[in-house]
């Protein structure tokens, strides 16, 4: 099994207070990860401290078997570990399309002088057009992105990281702000990426997680309290304590593992 991304004992403190505790994990290539746990468990600092916005105090992460530890975000998105915010930050008087090619630009080095000659630079346009259409924006592609639907402004999010190519898709809350009906296609889409770009995501909806992920890895107070297969996470009874105070339930084990999940 290739490991795509790990970390091995990572921590991090702001002052007194550990909000990263000794976290070792190890996500291979091409599976689907979900990194759940209650609120002020640490998720989104994990993985800000994975994409380099975080300095670690101790321990390390690596990327295909390289320690990153100590590069640049910058550096980091160049070789592969690419990262979504929980809010996105688009530009909302482009098209899908427009914004697309030039993101594909800049992976190329051309993106100074494309602006004005995109239309000389078919094929960037293409691969463009090739992301948008795997993501089911195809037909959205040259409205501007401010009348998109929310969950289609989430799904060019993703469009935009997959036109620097990455080897680790880091997504932090990618249904947030999106309505019930949309966020099912929207994980629907995340589901059938290529299968080398492996996929960690936080996420808080349960039945999303249960039904996408192909491993659940669980984080309570900054450290890693259990990991597994949906099946073994709906029945451990640590996690239904952790999560009974505030989801009331898990999704019931018979109904996990959804069809769209790698691993």
């Amino acid at each position: 099994m290739t490991i795509a991304l790990s970390t091995d004992g990572l921590a991090k403190s702001f002052g007194s207070l550990a909000v990263t505790r000794q976290v070792s994990i190890n996500v291979p290539q091409g599976g689907r990860f979900a990194l759940i746990g209650p609120n002020g468990a640490g998720k989104t600092t994990l993985i800000n401290l994975m994409t380099g916005l975080l300095k670690p105090d101790g321990g390390r992460i690596l990327l295909g078997g390289e320690d990153i530890t100590a590069a640049p975000a910058a550096a980091r998105v160049k070789r592969g570990l690419v990262r979504t915010f929980q809010i996105n930050t688009l530009f909302l008087n482009l098209t899908p399309l427009e914004a697309v090619t030039l993101a594909v630009c800049e992976r190329r080095g051309i993106a100074g002088h494309a602006w004005r000659t995109v239309g000389a630079h078919r094929d960037a346009v293409d691969e463009a057009f090739a992301i948008l259409t795997s993501l089911r924006l195809g037909h959205d592609c040259l409205r501007l992105t401010r009348e998109l639907a929310y969950g289609q402004q989430r799904l060019l999010e993703i469009a935009l990281a997959l036109a620097t190519k990455p080897r680790v898709l880091l997504l932090d809350e990618p249904a947030a702000g999106v309505p019930r009906d949309e966020s099912a296609e929207l994980f629907s889409a995340i589901a059938a990426l290529p299968s080398d770009v492996t996929v960690l995501f936080i996420e808080h909806d349960m039945n999303l997680v249960f039904r996408f992920a192909s491993r659940i890895i669980v984080l309570v107070a900054g450290g890693v309290l259990t990991e597994g297969t949906p099946q073994e996470i709906g029945a451990d009874p640590r996690v239904r304590e952790v999560y009974l105070g505030n989801r009331g339930h898990l999704p019931a084990t018979g109904s996990v593992g959804g069809g769209h999940a790698h691993g």
